[in-house]
């Protein structure tokens, strides 16, 4: 039985764990091998700047997301007043910011600056431009900071969502700050690039397109994802998730020309494969939808579900010990996905072990009872059951 397509949608600054909370602000000083961080190439961008830059590029609508409002500017004067140094007043600023606005963490809420400060919530990529408008309202050159050191990917229906980190940087390589919202257990920053303002701009863009898939609402994504694709062109996030509304739409070669664009932007996005994979696969394309995910079986993929879909594909091919490398990957990838001990659960239901698919299903159950494969298992197991030996 072939396993449910998946789609892939690729998010920015979702992840964060107790530091955004903590009464204690966090102010890193990042390692000096730091692959791909150096100067921006393009200027910082006034509020006003980006805004007539996005007209231009008819973004619509147009939000420059770390604009600041009159109120915004007043409080921020008298909470960072009188301070001397430029990291001296960013440490006030993490300060006020995490403790006296009280900001609650909220994963799927992808807010402007103004919002943030009204509603006092956020997700990072929302925190992080709260941060840098203030900050440049302050009259320091902080930038925005991609890190790739904390994927994640997070099983949601139909959709993965592939997740990276975005923070604040300050200051030269040699001497490089990071200001963080996600507690980093020591990790080291070894993945971080420098992005420049219509970058982050684009990514804001994305997200809340992103937020909009995940809610149903297609004409809403379609309109903040193609706003996304004509800010910043090369961005494959945005043309991956731009391809899932087009998919969506019944849009197919729309949305095929889409996963290939993101796939040629950057051959390493494992989400831009997976997704042209499921589309081939519902053309009937199968074996070019197989060659692809095989792209993705490379080493550096830390995406479980690449390698469930690679497992379904070579199962139903009869390839049954790839198959079971496969999964067992997705196991190891994940540490423990309910639909991945489901998958292994099946295929060794279908060698006719039921012991071992039994044990697969009280791992999956244990995750993740409700999840439509692990239903799947159980009534596979419960049917022969009832048909006896």
């Amino acid at each position: 039985m072939r396993g449910v397509p998946l789609i892939a949608i690729a998010t920015f600054g979702l992840r964060a764990r107790s530091l955004l909370l903590s009464p204690l602000p966090l102010l890193v000083l990042a390692g000096l091998a730091l692959a791909g961080c150096g100067v921006i190439a393009s200027p910082m961008l006034t509020p006003a700047q980006a805004s007539a830059l996005l007209s231009t590029r008819e973004a619509d609508p147009l939000v420059v997301p770390y604009q600041l409002s009159p109120e915004m500017q007043v409080w921020l004067k008298t909470q960072v007043r009188g301070i001397g140094s430029d990291l001296d007043k960013l440490h006030r600023l993490v300060e006020v910011l995490l403790n006296d606005l009280d900001i609650t963490y909220e994963r799927e809420y992808t807010g402007t600056a103004q919002e943030v400060f009204a509603s006092r919530r956020a997700n990072c990529l929302s925190f992080t431009h709260l941060f840098v408008g203030m900050a440049r309202e302050l009259e320091i050159p902080v930038f925005f900071l991609e890190v790739r050191d904390l994927q994640d990917y997070v099983r949601e229906g139909d959709l993965i969502v592939h997740s990276d980190h975005i923070a604040v940087g300050f200051g030269p390589d040699h001497d490089l700050r990071v200001i963080d919202f996600a507690a980093r257990d020591n990790t080291a920053y070894r993945r971080v690039r420098a992005l420049d303002d219509l970058t982050a701009i684009a990514m804001f863009y994305s997200n809340k397109g992103a937020e909009h898939l995940r809610r149903g609402d297609l004409e809403e994504a379609r309109r903040w994802l193609l706003a996304a694709v004509r800010i910043q062109d090369n961005l494959p996030a945005s043309w991956i998730n731009y391809g899932v509304v087009l998919r969506r739409s019944g849009e197919l070669d729309a949305a095929e020309a889409s996963y290939r664009r993101a796939i040629e932007i950057d051959p390493r996005e494992t989400a831009a494969y997976q997704n042209l994979s499921a589309l081939l696969r519902i053309r009937g394309r199968v074996d070019e939808a197989y060659e692809l995910l095989e792209v993705t079986a490379r080493d550096g993929n830390r995406n479980p579900y690449s390698y469930v879909a690679l497992g379904d594909l070579s199962r139903r091919y009869g390839r049954v010990e790839e198959a079971e490398r496969f999964y067992r990957r997705a196991i190891r990838l994940s540490g423990g996905d309910a639909e991945a001990y489901a998958a292994l659960g099946e295929l060794m239901l279908d060698g006719g072990d039921a012991v071992a698919a039994h044990r697969m299903l009280r791992r999956a159950q244990r995750l993740a009872s409700d999840n439509p494969r692990v239903e799947q298992l159980a009534s596979r197991l419960e049917d022969r059951h009832s048909a006896g030996p």
